[in-house]
């Protein structure tokens, strides 16, 4: 007799059917990353489960950084340690990435070399850029890569490197040394704070190659959805000075408005 793979109700939950290791955990990926928080307790119901195989599960989620364990269960949320996974961050804070990318649109020319780092920020400026080819366009975010690859009009340069999955893109020397070797017209990038005139990211080898990135374009541009403001990150990237142009959107209130005028850059609030 085999076991139903129809799921089942358990008081007031609805417990899942049982299921392989591998399976489970993508599940257990799947209800983390779809809330702000989720107790071991809970997915332990719901897959019909031990805690213990419950915290293993997420042990190893945590190692593939797809989430970040807190007191009791696990959460999708960043930290100044911890980046959310790409799959939490391509769900979050679309329409203001959306109006942060109109706006860039419009400070690029035909012709020219962008060089797009792998923030999903800039991934939404990717889909607008056939729309004033000719264009020649530089990543590492395979996301992009994927995009634009047959998309008319646009050369595209792939930065290689080591293969990060839990960013989706190319990191590491290889990727530095790829950077190094060209020279771009306008830097599109984004990161996961500022604060006190700082761009902070939580880990250092994405820091590494958007500075290297910073190095080799004439014109770099910082992209941030104001939800970004006031918050710190292990690592400082670069002093917000080292960019030509800060772009947040609309949303920033009169606090973020204050702390980018004291820092003596450039900045500029993109409409809806």
């Amino acid at each position: 007799m085999t076991a139903s793979s129809e799921p089942r109700e358990q008081g007031e939950a609805t417990v899942l059917p049982s299921l392989a290791p591998s399976e489970r955990r993508e599940r257990i990926a799947e209800i983390v990353l779809a809330n702000e928080s989720v107790s071991a307790r809970d997915l332990a119901s719901r897959f019909d489960v031990s805690v213990m195989t419950v915290h293993r599960d997420l042990d190893e989620l945590e190692r593939q950084g797809v989430l970040r364990k807190i007191r009791g269960g696990a959460t999708p949320q960043p930290s100044s340690l911890f980046e959310s996974n790409v799959r939490y961050r391509l769900a979050t804070a679309k329409a203001e990435k959306e109006t942060l990318a109109h706006y860039a649109l419009a400070m690029i020319e035909p012709g020219q070399a962008l060089l797009l780092d792998d923030a999903t920020t800039t991934l939404a400026l990717a889909p607008l850029l056939p729309g004033i080819a000719p264009l020649t366009v530089i990543t590492n975010y395979l996301a992009t890569i994927q995009l634009l690859q047959n998309a008319p009009g646009i050369r595209l340069i792939v930065l290689g490197g080591e293969y990060f999955p839990s960013h989706d893109s190319f990191l590491g020397i290889v990727c530095e040394d790829a950077i190094a070797s060209l020279r771009a017209d306008v830097f599109f990038m984004s990161t996961s704070a500022v604060c006190d005139g700082i761009a902070y990211h939580q880990e250092q080898e994405i820091v590494a190659v958007k500075r290297a990135m910073l190095r080799a374009a004439a014109r770099s541009i910082l992209l941030i959805d104001h939800s970004k403001l006031g918050k710190t990150a292990l690592h400082q990237l670069a002093p917000l000075s080292a960019f030509d142009l800060v772009v947040v959107d609309d949303g920033v209130d009169e606090e973020g408005l204050r702390a980018l005028e004291e820092a003596k850059t450039p900045f500029a609030v993109a409409p809806r």
